[in-house]
């Protein structure tokens, strides 16, 4: 078992791949840490909770920043995930609450009582994994390894022609966590480009798992409409279930180590770039097997119930 916190900004591929981590048994869920950017942080910790629920999942939820490290705070992306997060799906208010401590403080200590074991999966920006470094400066040694969704070597942006959307929105924290040393996976455009659901695989699910899967459906007819809108046409990438899953299968994906930093200003903020100190390197993963990524993220999601 592989225990791992998604630090998440639900967001219906956020949705998506924690339906995938209810589902592996594969994965020990330790927790949710909610962060700023699909929606506001205070809508993040909503929808985290909702999905713990949603999941029959007794794991806690803590909530993280609002801002960036440096920068303003921006408009959520409600173009692409709705004004709630889910697509069309209204508000709801979960029966739980997030616990006392911050996501920083919930983080360091985790790392603590589970030090050497704890993956850490960031599915949006970095400010909250910043924050953990800069509180407790044994934390990234503490981590097991941090498999991160973000940033691009090779295949450009996805909210500019240079910068990935989770990098671009906090590029300071961003860079706080590639020069820590920590042991760090990129799951980046490289490799989520690759892997497409389609309306046809949000049908199947639906279909095997009515209330999760069901749920996943309700969520992509806003989604798939916003990739149709830039003439994707094949389906939406899967982003963060590609991310929890590199976690548990990492054989399915081919990486390669290279020393990154990140552009913070300029132009090209945002950009993840070759560094040219000594610092420790980053395996940025740049082929997938996306036929079996994403046979596994259909069959774990069609079995639940």
């Amino acid at each position: 078992m592989t225990k791992i916190i998604i630090d998440t900004d639900p967001g219906i591929d956020d949705a998506m791949a924690i339906f995938y981590a209810a589902s592996a048994p594969d994965i020990e869920l330790l927790g949710l840490t909610a962060i700023f950017g699909n929606v506001t942080v205070e809508t993040a910790t909503r929808n985290a909770l909702r999905l713990l629920e949603a999941a029959g999942l007794d794991v806690p939820v803590a909530k993280g920043a609002d801002a960036p490290l440096a920068m303003p705070p921006f408009k959520p992306s409600a173009h692409v995930h709705g004004e709630e997060g889910f697509g069309d799906i209204p508000a709801e208010t979960p029966k739980g609450q997030a616990v006392a401590e911050s996501a920083a403080e919930f983080l360091v200590r985790m790392a603590r009582d589970h030090k050497g074991e704890l993956v850490l999966c960031p599915i949006g920006p970095l400010t909250n994994v910043a924050l953990a470094m800069q509180l407790d400066p044994e934390f990234a040694s503490n981590v097991d390894r941090i498999v991160l969704m973000g940033g691009s070597y090779k295949e450009g942006g996805n909210i500019t022609p240079y910068a990935e959307a989770n990098i671009y929105h906090d590029p300071h924290a961003a860079e706080v966590v590639f020069a820590s040393g920590a042991k760090i996976e990129m799951v980046g455009l490289d490799v989520t480009h690759r892997i497409l659901c389609s309306k046809e695989d949000f049908a199947t699910m639906a279909a095997a798992a009515p209330h999760l899967g069901g749920m996943l459906q309700d969520m992509s007819h806003f989604y798939l409409k916003f990739y149709e809108s830039f003439g994707m046409t094949e389906g939406c990438s899967l982003h963060d279930p590609a991310a929890v899953i590199a976690c548990t299968h990492p054989h399915l994906f081919t990486p390669e180590n290279v020393p990154l930093t990140v552009v913070t200003e300029g132009e090209h903020i945002g950009e993840t770039v070759l560094a040219d100190d000594s610092r420790a390197d980053t395996q940025v993963l740049m082929a997938v097997q996306s036929a079996e990524v994403k046979a596994l993220f259909l069959d774990r999601i069609c079995a639940l119930s």
